[in-house]
């Protein structure tokens, strides 16, 4: 029983300085910590996208599916043997040989959803504001769509901003989303031009 045991930790040192071996480059590659990965590809007529994000120490989420749709989603956790960095790392490197990419920010859309407020808005306004960019984050997040980039408030509107990679499918979305909540009676949500 001592020899097993004594032969199981030899292998396990074995293994662990053998893994070792490998250059400065390789391991920032491997290691590297993604607090949020997002890659896309155009296939036919659709986008689809794949994403990856750290959850905690020891597990990754990775998350895929196609543009306006929730798709699919695994958690990726670190073992005794293996760490979760490195076979989320695999799977960006099969992704990327597939030809998904990072959506280039000048092909993304800004989209603002405008309410009608009195004057500069009220403090509830302001927190109706804060609950929506929550709700608009999960919403376009979860459809690979994209992300709220903040808003304002003042001059009789209230306004809040997403960045999307698809703007027909990211409008046709937040309207499905806001039917019969409190944020349903919005005024436009529209597109602004660079």
């Amino acid at each position: 029983m001592r020899q097993t045991f004594f032969l199981l930790i030899f292998i396990l040192l074995t293994l662990f300085s053998c893994n070792n071996n490998k250059s400065k480059e390789q391991l920032i590659t491997e290691e590297t910590t993604y607090t949020m990965l997002k890659l896309y590809k155009s296939i036919g007529n659709q986008l689809y996208y794949w994403e990856t994000w750290d959850k905690d120490s020891k597990t990754a989420i990775i998350h895929w599916g196609i543009v306006g749709q929730k798709g699919q989603t695994k958690e990726v956790k670190s073992s005794l043997l293996s760490n979760f960095r490195k076979i989320v790392q695999k799977e960006i490197n099969e992704k990327l040989k597939e030809g998904y990419t990072e959506f280039s920010e000048n092909k993304t859309s800004f989209l603002e959803i405008e309410y009608i407020v009195d004057e500069f808005g009220t403090e509830q306004d302001l927190e109706k504001r804060h609950r929506l960019e929550e709700k608009m984050d999960e919403v376009l997040g979860w459809t690979g769509l994209g992300h709220t980039d903040g808003g304002s408030i003042g001059s009789g509107t209230m306004e809040v901003g997403c960045v999307v990679v698809e703007f027909d499918i990211a409008k046709k979305t937040i309207e499905e989303s806001l039917k019969g909540t409190e944020f349903s009676k919005y005024t436009l949500i529209y597109k602004i031009y660079n």
